[in-house]
Formats: C-alpha cells, sequence, structure tokens
C-alpha cells in the first residue's frame, strides 16, 4: 500500500488528490514578470485559479512578483476581497442582470464593451456613491467581447460624458489577441496595430486611459511589442505553455503545478478474452491484471481519453483500458505486481516519467487550459 496521505487540512487522502506546488506558481510568475519587462504583471485567476485553487494561487502569484489580479466574473473578484487581497483587480464578464455595486465598493475594476455597461456600472456607481474604475475594451480582431471599431467611437465617447461626470474613470483600454500562442500569424501584428488606434480615438475623446493592456499569456513570453503597460498571464501562471508553437514551458522558466494523483481501489486477475467496462471498447488478449482508478469524467477525465489516455502506475507508463466511465477507468498492467492503493499518477510536471497535462491535452483533442481546468470540485486540492 502507498504511504497514507494529508490533504491541505490535515485530514487522510486515500483515493484522488490534484498536489499543487504553490512554488511553482510563485516561480512561474517571476519568470513572467522578468519577459514583461517595464510592463505591471496581471495574474488571471478565473475558474478557481485554472483549477488550481483561486486563494492559495493568488498568493503565490503576488509572492512571484504579479502587482495585479484579473477575473471573469464578479463572484471571484469579491471573493479576492472578502480574503483581505488588495491589489488591483479586474473584472471582466458582466451580464446585463449582474448589479456591479458591491463590486465598486470593494474598489474591483470592471471591464465594459457596450454604451449599456457603461451605463449599468455609472448606475451602480451612483448608488455606492463612488467613483468606479472602467478598463474600456476594443474588439481588435477576436470577435468575441469588446466594442468593434465601428461601435469604438460611440463607447469612448459614453465614458468621456460619464467621466466629466464623476461617476467613472475610464482607467483602461484593453483588448484581447486571437492567434498569440502562433506568434507569426499575420493578425497579431495586424491587432497590435487596430489597438494603437483604439487607443488613439479614446486620446480623441478626451480619455487619458492609466493603462493599456493587450498580452496574454503567449504575448506576454514572444511579443514583446504587444506588452505595452501591462500583461495578463493566464496559463502560464500555473506554469504551461499556451501552445506548441510558443515552445515548452522550462524555455521559459516555467514549471507545471498541478500533479493529478489517484490510488488503485482494485487489482484482479481475469482470463484472456475479457472485455472491460462499458461496451467491451478493449477486450484482453491473453490472462492479465487489471486496476481500477477512482477517477472517471465527472472528475473532469476527458472520456475521450478511453483506449488512448496514459498514466504511471508500477513504475510505468500504462494506457486507459476502455471506456472512462463517470467514477473510474481501467488500466492493463499484464503479469506487473501490482496491489490496491498503489499511487497513478495522471499528469505532472514530467520529472518522474509521468504524462503532463499537455500529453493528455493532445490524447483528448483539446489545450492544456481545459485539462487542468476540468478537474472537478470532487477531487481535494492539496497545497504543497
Amino acid at each position: 500500500m502507498s504511504e497514507q496521505r494529508t490533504d491541505a487540512l490535515g485530514g487522510p487522502v486515500t483515493r484522488t488528490y490534484a498536489a499543487i506546488e504553490l512554488d511553482a506558481v510563485r516561480d512561474s510568475v517571476t519568470a513572467l514578470v522578468n519577459r514583461a519587462g517595464p510592463a505591471a504583471t496581471m495574474a488571471v485567476v478565473k475558474a478557481d485559479g485554472y483549477g488550481h485553487g483561486l486563494l492559495p494561487c493568488a498568493r503565490a502569484a503576488l509572492d512571484g512578483g504579479a502587482s495585479w489580479l484579473g477575473t471573469a466574473f464578479l463572484e471571484e473578484a469579491l471573493a479576492l476581497r472578502a480574503a483581505g487581497i488588495t491589489v488591483p483587480v479586474l473584472c471582466w464578464l458582466i451580464t446585463p442582470d449582474e448589479q456591479a455595486d458591491a463590486a465598486i465598493a470593494a474598489d474591483i475594476d470592471l471591464s465594459a464593451s457596450a454604451p449599456w455597461a457603461l451605463r449599468q456600472i455609472a448606475a451602480a456607481a451612483r448608488r455606492v456613491g463612488r467613483r468606479a474604475r472602467v478598463h474600456l475594451k476594443a474588439d481588435t480582431g477576436l470577435g468575441r467581447a469588446g466594442a468593434t471599431p465601428a461601435d469604438w467611437p460611440d463607447l469612448c465617447d459614453d465614458a468621456a460624458r460619464l467621466q466629466a461626470e464623476g461617476v467613472i474613470e475610464a482607467y483602461g483600454v484593453w483588448s484581447h489577441l486571437a492567434f498569440a500562442d502562433a506568434p507569426g500569424h499575420p493578425t497579431v501584428q495586424t491587432q497590435i496595430g487596430a489597438f494603437r488606434d483604439a487607443v488613439d480615438l479614446a486620446d480623441k475623446a478626451g480619455l487619458t486611459p492609466t493603462v493599456r493592456h493587450l498580452a496574454n499569456s503567449a504575448a506576454t513570453l514572444v511579443s514583446p511589442q504587444a506588452h505595452f503597460d501591462l500583461v495578463r498571464p493566464g496559463v502560464s501562471v500555473y506554469g504551461l505553455s499556451p501552445g506548441p508553437e510558443v515552445g515548452p514551458p522550462a524555455r521559459f522558466g516555467l514549471r507545471p503545478a498541478m500533479t493529478l494523483v489517484s490510488h488503485a481501489a482494485l487489482v484482479k486477475r481475469v482470463p484472456a478474452g475479457t472485455g472491460v467496462s462499458y461496451a467491451h471498447r478493449y477486450t484482453t488478449d491473453q490472462p492479465t491484471t487489471l486496476a481500477l482508478v477512482p477517477l472517471g469524467y465527472a472528475d473532469g477525465i476527458p472520456r475521450a481519453a478511453t483506449n488512448r489516455g496514459e498514466v504511471l502506475f508500477g513504475g510505468s507508463r500504462r494506457r486507459i483500458a476502455g471506456t472512462v466511465c463517470m467514477d473510474q477507468f481501467v488500466l492493463d498492467v499484464g503479469d506487473d505486481q501490482v496491489s490496491p492503493g498503489d499511487e497513478v499518477i495522471l499528469f505532472g510536471p514530467g520529472d518522474r516519467g509521468e504524462p503532463t497535462a499537455d500529453d493528455w491535452a493532445v490524447v483528448a483533442g483539446t489545450i492544456n487550459y481545459e485539462i487542468v481546468s476540468r478537474i472537478g470540485a470532487r477531487v481535494p486540492r492539496v497545497y504543497r
């Protein structure tokens, strides 16, 4: 049996956990800060810190030199404030039905891509009796959030009127790149030019934004011309590369922070011709040993890893045998000696020969962002 583990609260972890190396987060952020040069660094901690844990990773990122934090939703930003974190925080996704009062009262910066959002923020600022700090978002070619070039002048004019009234401060202008993970793609330079044009139009409207920001993880690492005043790394805060064209994490001093660990729940011998798991997508071709791993798609293990995903178990890489189920999957270990309770490493930094999140992403036809952020809430995080 493997050594008994404990979680962050000192309780036993006998089944599954995600080990998070906070030093890896801290050191990766330090590497990103160094790449950013004179630009400030916003560590993006949305989606529970990309599945690594909002508050522990936010604190580790600040220890690493980040001076801003970024979130998608209001509740994430408010959780940072409730935990006593006082650095600037930008929250960029609010809907017409959400009230921004609490965010403004907590000095959280808000994003606006359309006049209705400005009006909503201004109304909340009047109720709170406090000026709201706003970042105007331009759509420079991603086709997602942000005002289009046709709508941008009106958004800037509305912001200038509200700023003159004293209810908002147009503190930032920002945008997002579509192909930053393909550094040679022509849209990168096109978007940088479009962003400069958007900033110029904001200046002509009488706005003098304090921060201009465009760069995500990939642009932070390899496109210094996109740094402007502030960079916004996300996945690389957690030690992962934003894409193969950017390069492996070690090239930039990044170290993957998450290791996903489980333990064999059952080991048994079966004869040749045994069908394994739903629909018998795997059949044993000789007498063999099967090991059951208590993790499944309800925990974030992609069902697409059926007969493809690999883990480290019993000192060797093993491929999943048969269909990934909601709570479990099976390994065929042949005649190797393994026992119930033996450690199974699904992915990690790769130091011990285990697969990485990038390996799992290839198998599942996705990206490493999804692999780590989809690990479910019933998998406890253990912080080292």
